[in-house]
């Protein structure tokens, strides 16, 4: 069982500034401002000896007039005897699902797609949030439950809070203090929140890290969610660790999480991504103290940088004609070969691949 610890002092930690090697005074401070372009392309080149073969890409189908806006259509290449855009219908994720006729020695697809992003910070507005969609973003999944241990711990995070930006701050400041980047998580994480309370490691990557965010915000009935995606370019702010430096985006994946308040409507939150900055910015194990942690830890309750892509924010997703169970969420390319599921966190022998390039404004 995992004690509360003190948290709420270091919550309110001033935005600091500071240096980084041959740049000055570099800040996290998102700004709303122009928006950033920028092209993925997926390749898939799979080794299937004649074999049935089909396969499932994520395409760039979350919408946010206000910071997210795939711009056109998707646009691919393929040998496959069938490739179709379908979409899950409870989410509405989008996917491109290729099927190749037996006999095909080598099935390969290049997906190419483009979305134009924006940073996001959090701005004073009314909002409001449908019967269907609250349901939707307060119910259990099944590896986000909302009772047993998850709502005990969330129950005694938040104690006497009685607003829903209380609580969500309280349990955003909590996840910070008390879970780890643990480097050795395959892929993203899976998002166990149940097993990693009931173990008390509380170690993972950004799938399990703000999965339980999700798992403690929802426990209070306050609608929360993760928003599966790609880091696609450089932070603009100077972190090393918040982008990606080259065009190579094939283990670029990064989950984000938001929830919904209705002061601001949906608040971007990315408790995971400061544990990121702790373990992996250079030179690496900084504390919670550290200028440039604190100024990520302030930022990323209610920012976020426009150099992610968001494909969906889908969990417990049936892929349209697969053999093999359901899949917690589609943030990776997934292949069937002879009915057998592929190894999609092990892209040198599923052999994919995915280069994300910005465009010239």
């Amino acid at each position: 069982m995992i004690g509360r610890r003190a948290f709420l002092g270091s919550a309110a930690a001033a935005l600091a500034t500071f240096s980084r090697g041959a740049l000055a005074d570099v800040v996290y401070l998102a700004n709303p401002g122009g928006w950033r372009s920028f092209e993925v392309t997926t390749r898939l080149a799979l080794e299937s000896n004649g074999a049935a073969t089909q396969a499932w890409v994520p395409l760039p189908s979350f919408v946010a007039d206000e910071w997210m806006r795939p711009t056109a259509e998707d646009r691919w290449t393929t040998n496959a005897k069938s490739a179709r855009v379908v979409r899950d219908p409870r989410y509405g994720a989008k996917m491109l699902h290729l099927s190749w006729a037996q006999g095909e020695a080598a099935p390969v697809v290049e997906i190419v797609s483009r979305t134009t992003t924006r940073d996001r910070s959090r701005a004073p507005r009314p909002a409001t949030l449908g019967a269907a969609e609250r349901r939707l973003y307060t119910s259990p999944t099944a590896l986000i439950p909302t009772d047993g241990i998850v709502k005990q711990t969330s129950n005694k995070i938040v104690g006497g809070a009685s607003s829903d930006e209380a609580k969500a701050r309280a349990l955003y400041e909590w996840v910070v203090e008390n879970t780890y980047r643990n480097p050795s998580t395959r892929g993203c994480g899976r998002g166990d929140i149940a097993g990693m309370l009931k173990t008390g490691d509380l170690g993972g990557k950004c799938a399990d890290i703000n999965a339980l965010y999700v798992g403690l915000v929802r426990a209070q009935g306050i609608p929360a969610r993760d928003l599966y995606g790609l880091r696609a370019g450089k932070s603009q702010f100077g972190y090393k660790s918040l982008g990606v430096n080259t065009e190579v985006a094939t283990k670029a994946q990064h989950c984000r999480a938001e929830v919904f308040l209705a002061g601001s409507g949906w608040t971007a939150t990315d408790p995971a991504d400061v544990r990121k900055v702790m373990l992996e910015e250079p030179p690496g194990g900084l504390t919670l103290a550290d200028e440039r942690v604190a100024a990520a830890r302030k930022a990323l309750f209610g920012a976020s940088e426009g150099n992610w892509i968001a494909y969906n924010s889908g969990h417990d997703l049936e892929l349209p004609g697969a053999a093999s169970s359901r899949i917690d969420f589609l943030m990776y390319p997934q292949a069937e070969i002879a009915g057998v599921r592929c190894d999609c966190l092990d892209p040198d022998h599923f052999r994919y691949s995915i280069t994300a390039k910005e465009l010239a404004a």
